[in-house]
């Protein structure tokens, strides 16, 4: 297992898998932070540093895939989806395009950029999207594999990752598979479904619920479109009662997307939702912004307490 930052273990992995000749990669300016730099140094023929222009980005990563090409058009996700909305829609998802959008330094997590680069809307717009999935890894070993994952997947989908460095949770005996949740650590009296960053916060919470006798089933919900309906629907039949954690507004995520389950399944039980509470933040460092702003692992703890006290 390796700490280190999600946008870190996906510019390795370009590097790690870049000998296969299709694989191209552009990016709009920032390739030192999102770290696809490294890509165009080792080969330098096939990436495409676009400059400010992530309209003309998405439209020229379209264009490559017609060709056969596995484009991975990369930017920080503010700009990637906020400068691109026609682009995506019409040059990658209507016309079901083999293009994967990577955005880094989303969320809160974030930090001193301050708001107007704090993208949380993300997972809302690109869930929306038909023939768009939705893919956020919690540590390197899942980037890694989510990475390899898409050059063979075909068609739209958006990579989320993340600026700060965040705990190894997995080993390489772990299997990603698009569409598909993973129980991370088993509880009996409720169970959190966390996405992303949140994963590690609801571990570190985990421990503090632990030594007061309240245990916690934890699963990683790295595929947020499709989402796993029967884990979901498996696992709050089992336990009665649930959160969703997600660094993300609450509208349009993970926590609706678990709810939307619930509700095909006419399944009624305790649920809270940890996450932005539709509100922009400000500047500061992402542990302060996620404890003044309801995301960390003591709000999580206080979530999972007023959850179950409703079971």
């Amino acid at each position: 297992m390796k700490d280190a930052a999600t946008r870190d273990a996906y510019g390795q992995t370009l590097v790690d898998i870049g000998a296969n000749t299709d694989i191209v990669v552009l990016d709009s300016g920032v390739s030192d932070s999102t770290r696809t730099k490294k890509f165009g140094q080792a080969f330098p023929d096939r990436f495409f540093n676009m400059g400010i222009a992530e309209a003309d980005m998405v439209c020229t990563a379209a264009g490559l895939a017609t060709t056969g090409k596995i484009p991975f058009a990369t930017s920080f996700a503010c700009f990637l989806l906020g400068r691109t909305m026609d682009q995506v829609l019409v040059s990658m998802a209507y016309s079901n395009t083999n293009v994967t959008l990577a955005g880094t330094h989303c969320g809160l997590a974030v930090g001193e950029d301050g708001p107007s680069a704090q993208m949380i809307v993300d997972i809302a717009y690109t869930r929306a999207i038909p023939n768009m999935i939705v893919i956020q890894p919690a540590d390197w070993e899942e980037t890694v594999q989510a990475t390899k994952a898409l050059v063979a997947y075909k068609g739209p989908a958006y990579f989320r990752l993340g600026r700060p460095k965040v705990k190894g949770i997995f080993d390489s005996t772990y299997k990603f598979e698009i569409g598909k949740g993973r129980v991370v650590k088993e509880g009996s009296d409720l169970v959190i479904f966390a996405t992303g960053t949140m994963v590690q916060e609801s571990l570190v919470a985990m421990e503090q619920l632990a030594n007061e006798n309240i245990n916690v089933t934890l699963v990683n919900i790295s595929t947020l479109k499709p989402i796993d309906r029967e884990i979901v629907v498996e696992q709050t039949r089992k336990h009665g009662a649930l959160i969703t954690a997600e660094d993300h507004n609450i509208i349009g995520g993970l926590g609706d997307a678990v709810g939307g389950v619930l509700l095909d399944n006419q399944i009624a039980v305790p649920f809270t939702r940890v996450a932005v509470n539709d509100q922009f933040a400000e500047t500061g460092t992402g542990p302060q912004l996620y404890e003044k702003y309801g995301l960390s692992h003591n709000h999580i703890v206080k979530a999972v307490k007023e959850t179950l006290y409703k079971k």
